[in-house]
């Protein structure tokens, strides 16, 4: 697909390459090129927030991955900058009893988005290819019976006109290592640590047999899978926020120039002279 994220910013496409180019064999990005790098990326996901409302588009994201992989961080670096209202982050707990008794995607069809939404998955209905599977809360009929049915809800999905997008992060197993180890030294990090990530951690070729065959059932042409390397969790976000970028026909929209207002006059107002509880300011 054509760089059109240059065209809409009105460079000539080199200084994405530049980046690309200089990412290649020379160690972890800088914090100012990645700064400078997302700065530009926020700019254009703004623009794709304006497209998104006025055109009454409607765009999900999946964000798939082993624990660490930073997937939490990458919808972060999405949402820095835009609205909640129209970048929701959709992150579901556990089911509850009833929900448990449901059409097993059942749960995650409300939050599909309507006109004029972005919805971000934390996890999706791939939980039961993934960590459903590998930790046993559920058979393995069940699971074949997800991996042969999620395609046809996948193209009724993208036939709604809802864009959708699948974003698997892949972490190496050292690095993986070494971020599961920071969130235990980490008094920042130790709530991302929880019995169920230990357990996680320690079955990772049977995760990655499940990861293999949910590739091998579930990335089709209509809702094909892309993985990002998240090794360098920089490169990472900037790689996936671009490709998402690059793949949604997004334009830039006419905009009214806007000029503040002047302020009403005080007509007699004055400051009262009750006290006010002011923050202590220790900083």
């Amino acid at each position: 697909m054509a760089d059109t994220r240059n065209e809409k910013n009105g460079t000539n496409g080199k200084h994405a390459d530049d980046a690309h180019e200089d990412a290649k064999g020379y160690g972890r990005l800088k914090n100012r090129q990645y700064e400078k790098e997302l700065a530009a990326l926020h700019v254009e996901l703004v623009k794709l927030q304006e497209w998104v409302v006025q055109t009454g588009a409607k765009v999900c994201v999946l964000f798939e991955g082993r624990d660490g992989a930073g997937k939490g961080g990458a919808i972060k670096a999405i949402t820095e900058r835009v609205s909640p209202r129209i970048f929701r982050v959709v992150a579901l707990p556990a089911p509850t009893d009833r929900e448990k008794t449901q059409m097993y995607i059942q749960r995650y069809l409300p939050h599909l988005p309507a006109a004029g939404e972005i919805i971000l998955f934390d996890r999706s209905w791939y939980n039961r290819a993934g960590v459903e599977r590998v930790m046993g809360f559920c058979t393995e009929e069940q699971v074949q019976h997800f991996l042969k049915v999620v395609p046809l809800i996948e193209h009724a999905i993208t036939q709604s006109g809802i864009i959708l997008l699948k974003y698997w992060l892949e972490v190496s197993e050292e690095e993986q290592t070494r971020r599961l180890e920071a969130r235990i030294s980490d008094g920042r990090k130790v709530w991302k640590l929880s019995p169920m990530d230990l357990l996680s951690y320690s079955r990772w070729y049977d995760y990655s047999r499940a990861r293999d065959d949910m590739f091998a059932a579930t990335d089709t042409d209509l809702a094909p899978w892309f993985v990002v390397r998240s090794d360098d969790k920089k490169r990472a976000r900037l790689n996936l926020i671009t490709h998402l970028l690059d793949s949604i026909p997004y334009k830039t929209m006419p905009r009214e120039k806007v000029k503040l207002p002047k302020r009403q006059k005080p007509e007699g107002y004055k400051e009262p002279n009750r006290p006010k509880r002011f923050v202590p300011e220790k900083f």
